[in-house]
């Protein structure tokens, strides 16, 4: 039986506003962002959603809380963070994201390690959730690691593929984790 996920993106921070890495700062919603998150909320059906998970970090829970936090619980998991950028946190985000896909942000983690993270985070939604459909509220990392895991790209593929160069935003991706997934 599969799991079906519907991902939203975190509002619009401060740190985005002046194209800074947050990593795993905690992170402020700008006033763009606080609207964008309220805006979610009228957008999507809560009722479709049987749980709502948000990473742990700030920016996503306030998002999370925003958008569905007076239909829903809000579960937090750390597995759900952005990349840790390490010592790129705070800086300019002008960097060849392909770089770090096996290397790890100088004292920080790869790709890779988040991805590792997020299919931990799908294995516990197998044995759990079987046949519901959650939301997560999340970042950029571990929506990029969902399309490696769930829909059989490469890093390389969905990093140059990333919705966020071109601006093209909606409001939610779905998913399928079905049992058979990236076993």
């Amino acid at each position: 039986m599969a799991i079906k996920i519907t991902y939203f993106v975190h509002g619009l921070t401060v740190d985005d506003e002046k194209n800074l890495a947050t990593g795993w700062s905690p992170g402020k919603l700008s006033e763009r962002g606080i609207r964008q998150s309220k805006e979610l909320g009228n957008m999507v059906d809560m009722n479709k959603f049987s749980t709502v998970f948000s990473s742990d970090l700030r920016r996503a829970v306030n998002s999370a809380e925003l958008a569905f936090g007076d239909e829903h619980k809000i579960l937090t998991d750390k597995r759900l963070r952005e990349c840790n950028y390490g010592d790129m946190t705070k800086k300019e985000f002008d960097w060849p994201l392909v770089k770090y896909i096996k290397e790890p942000y100088p004292y920080g983690e790869s790709y890779m390690g988040v991805e590792n993270r997020v299919e931990d985070f799908l294995e516990t939604l197998k044995r759990k959730y079987q046949g519901d459909h959650v939301a997560i509220m999340s970042h950029q990392a571990p929506q990029l690691s969902l399309e490696v895991l769930l829909n059989d790209k490469s890093w390389s593929q969905v990093i140059r593929e990333d919705w966020r160069k071109s601006g093209s935003w909606q409001a939610g991706w779905d998913y399928d984790l079905k049992e058979e997934a990236y076993a």
